[in-house]
């Protein structure tokens, strides 16, 4: 008698990446939205002289993907012997360009019209899917976090820096050029500080860690309690702005800056979006805190894969 071998499960795993201007963090989840296994390094910020002589990024640009791909293999490396990589999502800082064809984040200078969508697709030999990384957020948050269920809501990152996806009758809203949600770019104090963008008092400009790091001289974790509560009711503020324009009833914020402040941060928020929110399709909208928590960026970069395999694009 032969003993024929039992066969084992198959686990397919998406390969997700999400790159910000603090860290660049890869892992692998599964179908049900669970992340098996991650790691993260903090993302490099070459100095101008890593540039090369006649000017252009290029040699900074490669210092950054460098490290990326390190990283990336050294998740990949870790999958089991039961486990099937089939698809590559990423989450990253935008603007881009649709796709993810090309990237250039606000916090991530080095980058400028980065070819991501094809490096990282010619890196890992998978199906690719690029896109903001908030958007990315909030993908996952409407999957298996705060926002299952729910065919209307926004959902923010207040880190780094401030974004957002808006999730309209259960479709992530993309935009002309895919930059739709940037919601770190709407004005809440006109004659504010300037802003990366090159506009000035944008909700990034005011409320970031980058923006409380350099008001305070300090990391933003070590924010006094009036600029905690400032910084929730400016967030707040635009919040309610999305609200009465988009008729959405809930708004899922995520970010270290935003969940290590806490409950006077939402409390703040809340506080104001109920002074603005008065049209009555916007009374009782809700601010609350995103149910991923850290490994929310990877759990969306790997929504983008998996949306993007099932359609066949």
């Amino acid at each position: 008698m032969v003993l024929v071998p039992l066969p084992t499960s198959v686990i397919d795993l998406a390969l997700a990446i999400d790159i910000g201007g603090t860290k660049m963090a890869a892992g692998l989840v599964n179908r049900s939205g669970a992340l098996v296994h991650h790691l993260q390094v903090p993302t490099p910020h070459p100095a101008p002289a890593e540039m090369t002589s006649d000017g252009n990024a290029s040699a900074a640009a490669e210092m950054l993907w460098d490290t990326l791909a390190d990283l990336v293999g050294s998740v990949r490396r870790a999958a089991g012997s039961g486990d099937r990589i089939v698809v590559c999502g990423a989450g990253c800082g935008g603007p881009m360009t649709p796709g993810g064809e090309t990237v250039s984040p606000l916090n991530i200078g080095a980058w400028r019209g980065f070819p991501l969508r094809a490096r990282l697709r010619k890196l890992t030999d998978l199906p690719t899917y690029v896109d903001n990384d908030a958007k990315a957020l909030a993908l996952g948050e409407g999957w298996v976090g705060a926002a299952t269920g729910r065919p209307d809501f926004i959902g923010m990152v207040v880190s780094t820096g401030v974004g957002g996806g808006l999730v309209l009758d259960g479709k992530l809203l993309g935009g002309r050029l895919g930059n739709a949600g940037h919601i770190g770019h709407v004005v809440v104090e006109p004659e504010g500080r300037p802003c990366p963008c090159g506009g000035r008092g944008c909700l990034e400009a005011e409320a970031s860690g980058t923006a409380l790091a350099t008001i305070t001289g300090h990391p933003a974790r070590m924010a006094p309690p009036d600029l905690v509560r400032r910084t929730g009711t400016l967030v707040g503020l635009a919040v309610a702005s999305v609200v009465n324009l988009l008729d959405l009833p809930l708004a899922v914020v995520s970010g270290s800056v935003a969940l290590g402040f806490g409950e006077p941060f939402f409390t703040a928020a809340q506080r104001e979006m109920d002074r603005r929110c008065r049209l009555e399709f916007a009374r009782g909208a809700r601010i609350v805190p995103g149910a991923l928590a850290e490994s929310g960026p990877l759990i969306g970069a790997a929504s983008l894969g998996w949306r993007g395999l099932d359609a066949g694009q």
